[in-house]
């Protein structure tokens, strides 16, 4: 499928606008903040989902795993695939850069399926700069100071790094008013609960099911 026709679909225009398209789900929202467990209890719910993997320079951590939990690239090969257009969005943050691969994206919703992808905030604002129709949750600690013992407890970082965490979480929080929902994480099976009925509603506008009748 020509690179064109994969960039019209994704935006909702061109001949492929009309096909019923897959919905992009971005789960985002303060590092710490548990966005990745929810996603890892909702596809366990509905592994029909298609979850997005990041590429980072970042190192891995204890238990994470090349293709399933990251792809880990050099800075080198980071840049490389900037410079070639290969990422749907990139940025920087305290540890490394991060960024989410283009095609595998398109190619998806062009299929019909659901994407859940899950990233930092100002990735998550590139993404909605350039996906039409795309779903944006905004994952929040029940406090600050409940966000402060999650970091320390995973144990991965010392603790200015994480004291810079903290204060790029309350910079984050000004980007709010640009999601579509906002979820609080203090009680994971209520929170994948809300996320499923957030899908469910979606797939019950109006406008994504125009083109049925």
């Amino acid at each position: 499928m020509e690179a064109a026709n994969l960039i019209e679909g994704i935006s909702g225009t061109g001949p492929l606008a009309a096909r019923r398209r897959g919905i992009l789900f971005v789960m985002s929202g303060p590092s710490g903040v548990g966005k990745g467990t929810i996603v890892k209890a909702l596809l366990k719910l509905q592994p029909e989902l298609k979850l997005s993997v990041s590429v980072t320079t970042r190192q891995p951590r204890p238990g994470e795993e090349e293709g399933v939990s990251y792809f880990f690239r050099t800075p080198e090969e980071f840049q490389r695939m900037v410079s070639a257009g290969e990422l749907l969005e990139y940025a920087q943050f305290a540890n490394g850069f991060y960024g989410t691969p283009r095609r595998f994206v398109e190619e998806e919703l062009l299929r019909g399926h659901n994407v859940v992808l899950e990233i930092e905030t100002k990735g998550a604002i590139q993404v909605k700069e350039r996906v039409a129709n795309g779903v944006f949750i905004f994952v929040l600690p029940p406090t600050m100071e409940e966000l402060h013992e999650r970091l320390v407890k995973r144990q991965s970082e010392a603790a200015e790094a994480i004291r810079q965490r903290l204060a790029i979480a309350m910079d984050e929080l000004n980007y709010l008013p640009f999601y579509d929902y906002q979820l609080v994480n203090d009680d994971l099976e209520v929170a994948v609960k809300k996320v499923q009925a957030v899908i469910l509603a979606e797939h019950c506008r109006v406008v994504r099911n125009l083109s049925t009748y």
